[in-house]
């Protein structure tokens, strides 16, 4: 059973979670020692409320030993699923005869998280308690910040995901995808909703070292919909993508 404080808030609604810190805690229940999780999608079927008891249910749908598929869910006290994932793990193994990583993508911006800037999120009095103020700490690069357009950020946890554990770097790169269409924004907080109602994320590899950095950008529609799309990277270069369908409105 686990008990959300307010550091696990998000910025639509004072009471509800942001969609970052669910998603973390089912990316921990899908590790497996010697599998590789290479893709996490979730569907937030629900919101997912700050101080309410919340629980973990998994399941192994497909067992293997090259490839498994496993299902979580996120249950409220009631017993409704709130968040839903669905895990691909593959075997980890030494292959040889691979060619190198002449084609690995530069960093944007360059230089690492010390060469960027934190920037205040609109809206919000400074020391606001919420997963994007006080659980990460986030710092921008590439000359951008949380003003309207592309994004480029660092992340990494301010604070323990689960009081008392050290968070895996799976955890950590889930929790800063769900960033994406918040650090790319292209709608004001104060005129338009553009919530995300899933996250996709693909991984060729778990980073390296405490920090990940998103490359996001994102584009809405007239018919009320949207699309955040973000590369994901380390300080050695990318790990992989991540993608998050958006409700857009008018508030």
């Amino acid at each position: 059973m686990f008990v959300p404080t307010a550091h696990s808030r998000g910025p639509w609604d004072p009471g509800s979670q942001h969609g970052g810190a669910p998603a973390a805690l089912l990316a921990e229940a899908v590790r497996e020692p010697g599998m590789h999780v290479a893709r996490l999608t979730y569907d937030f079927v629900g919101p997912v409320a700050v101080g309410e008891p919340l629980r973990v249910e998994t399941r192994l749908v497909r067992p293997g030993g090259r490839l498994q598929l496993v299902e979580a869910d996120l249950l409220a006290d009631d017993g409704a699923p709130v968040v839903r994932l669905r895990a691909i793990r593959l075997r980890r193994g030494e292959i040889g005869g691979l060619p190198g990583s002449a084609d690995e993508e530069a960093i944007p911006g360059g230089g690492g998280p010390e060469a960027a800037e934190p920037s205040d999120f609109p809206l919000e009095p400074p020391g606001a308690e919420g997963f994007h103020r006080t659980a990460m700490e986030i710092r921008f690069g590439a000359a951008t910040s949380y003003g309207l357009g592309p994004g480029v950020a660092w992340f990494r946890f301010a604070r323990p995901l689960i009081e008392g554990e050290e968070p895996s770097p799976l955890a950590l790169v889930v929790a800063a995808a769900d960033f994406g269409n918040g650090i790319s924004r292209v709608l004001e907080f104060d005129r338009h909703l553009f919530v995300n109602t899933d996250l996709t994320v693909h991984l060729r590899r778990e980073p390296e070292g405490e920090w990940v950095m998103l490359d996001s950008r994102t584009r809405v529609e007239a018919t009320g919909v949207g699309l955040a799309a973000s590369t994901l990277y380390d300080r050695a270069g990318s790990i992989g993508l991540s993608a998050q369908s958006l409700y857009v409105a008018e508030r």
